[in-house]
């Protein structure tokens, strides 16, 4: 009689404000056999390795190293050792890169790259805080941009240039429920990515950190106006007094408490 396989010890799927975009965290020791996925996967190897036979080559991947699959793309993973191995994986919808990144293919199963894993640690951190549409697109395009495969980046528009401040107007009146970077592209005549780099070279920020300087500086009047904390939180588009006061202390340097008593002195 054959050996039932090792069983996953743990997988915790998450997923986000961007449809399409899913986190995965998992450690397991099992063999998984040749199978396919609908979606581009991006990981890191967090403890352990594995061997793959990826659709590009046969592969190891140990911890440190980022490890890419295609659409479409058979593969397996068999843990090295037999030893337990834990990774994180971003999984993303074609249907996200179908207006910027067309024939978008990731070239390389697994990668050494710190920058690259930066890149997604960043990312996985992101959709993990419950983050907004908007910031969850424009990480997911900076996150492209270092993967092997990538489209070169679009020359940024014009500094200056109306598209840029008719988007730049457009989250500063919808900070609270803050549009997408595809519909900012969509209305600023743009792709995404000449509106992620354009906007970044004409304003000297990304979008979504334009939008959080737009809910701080709301924030702010609100609370000076005598709301409380919480309604202020609300008020501003924060998802609560908490995500709040973590923008305070972090672009600030106080609280939004401290922020309140100082106007009432």
């Amino acid at each position: 009689m054959n050996a039932k396989p090792a069983p996953v010890d743990a997988v915790r799927i998450r997923g986000s404000a961007l449809p399409g975009l899913q986190a995965i965290a998992a450690e397991s020791k099992r063999s998984f056999p040749r199978h396919t996925h609908d979606v581009f996967g991006i990981g890191v190897m967090d403890r352990g390795g594995q061997r793959s036979a990826s659709g590009r080559g046969a592969v190891e991947a140990v911890r440190g190293d980022v490890i890419t699959v295609n659409p479409g793309e058979v593969h397996d993973g068999v843990a090295l050792g037999g030893e337990a191995r834990a990774w994180r994986m971003l999984h993303l919808a074609p249907e996200l890169l179908a207006d910027c990144a067309p024939g978008f293919e990731l070239t390389k199963p697994v990668l050494c790259d710190p920058a690259l894993r930066l890149g997604f640690d960043r990312l996985f951190a992101t959709v993990a805080e419950g983050a907004d549409a908007l910031a969850l697109e424009q990480g997911v395009l900076q996150l492209l941009w270092a993967a092997p495969g990538a489209l070169a980046p679009a020359p940024a528009p014009r500094m200056g240039s109306a598209a840029l401040e008719r988007a730049r107007a457009r989250i500063a009146d919808d900070c609270v429920d803050a549009p997408t970077l595809a519909e900012l592209a969509r209305e600023a005549g743009l792709s995404r990515y000449q509106l992620l780099r354009g906007f970044a070279a004409a304003f000297g920020l990304p979008p979504h950190a334009w939008l959080q300087q737009c809910r701080l500086s709301r924030a702010r009047r609100l609370i000076a106006q005598g709301r409380a904390l919480a309604d202020a939180a609300a008020g501003a588009g924060f998802a609560d007094q908490s995500h709040m006061t973590r923008a305070f202390v972090r672009f600030l340097g106080f609280t939004p408490g401290a922020y309140a008593a100082a106007r009432r002195s």
